[in-house]
């Protein structure tokens, strides 16, 4: 089995700060390669309970760990303008030392959007409005001073083949995407034929894949077949991290 980076999405619902803070010292103290939150305003399952934004947690997860990289799997683009978000991102990075990723798309859940004021529009709007912002996010990091304290890769997550990959050839550091492994492997060869469109190397670009059901570690070498590069396992409170052990088991072969 080949060599793979593990990660591990922390789902910020259902559960208190001191959970999560607790949860991602552990992980760190664990090895695993990265630590995720995810961008949204309201629970995602379970029904409506406690949930916690996003971009905070990113800010106490910098102080909080020191080996991990970490970041949004990811960042709604229409929740922040283009210059704040870089700004946000560099100063995040900052505090952490040079670990931060910035995980973005374009958004999708409909709720958070309406309850907080957002216009919610249609995918091909807000892919557009993506497309436009990640230029504007580049140029705004290269002008703030200090910049940020590392490479801060750029990752954006999404699967459409036509925008979305499109973008992540033109401007991503790395990709996250989802199985299953045929479905994953295919999205991995449009990405390749994208990068070949524009002349870029695809090998410049990290290959994630998010899975949400620990099942889904029995068809680890399926994924890795499929291209993935770095494998993120999403857990919930009362984040039992015994199978993002088991991963990083397999990771170092």
């Amino acid at each position: 089995m080949p060599r793979f980076r593990v990660g591990v999405q922390l789902h910020p619902q259902h559960c208190t700060i001191g959970e999560l803070r607790s949860a991602w010292r552990s992980a760190d103290e664990l090895g695993v390669d990265s630590i995720w939150v995810w961008d949204h305003f309201f629970p995602l399952y379970g029904g409506d309970g406690p949930h916690f934004e996003g971009w905070s947690l990113l800010a106490a997860m910098a102080v909080d760990t020191a080996h991990a990289r970490f970041g949004a799997l990811v960042t709604c683009n229409s929740y922040r303008n283009p210059e704040l978000l870089a700004d946000m991102a560099r100063t995040v990075d900052q505090l952490s030392g040079g670990r931060l990723y910035l995980g973005i798309g374009s958004g999708w859940f409909e709720r958070d959007y309406r309850e907080y004021g957002y216009e919610f529009g249609t995918r091909g709007g807000r892919l557009g409005d993506l497309e436009a912002a990640l230029p504007r996010i580049r140029a705004r990091l290269d002008a703030l001073d200090p910049g940020p304290a590392g490479e801060l890769p750029l990752l954006i997550g999404g699967g459409g083949e036509k925008v979305t990959l499109r973008l992540v050839a033109e401007h991503a550091d790395a990709w996250n995407s989802f199985g299953p492994p045929d479905t994953f492997a295919h999205k991995n060869r449009v990405l390749d034929h994208w990068c070949a469109e524009i002349g870029r190397d695809p090998g410049e670009i990290e290959r994630t894949v998010a899975l949400m059901d620990p099942g889904e570690i029995a068809r680890i070498d399926a994924y890795l077949e499929a291209g993935a590069t770095h494998v993120i396992l999403g857990v919930g409170q009362p984040f039992d991290l015994t199978d993002v052990a088991r991963l990083l088991e397999l990771s170092r072969g």
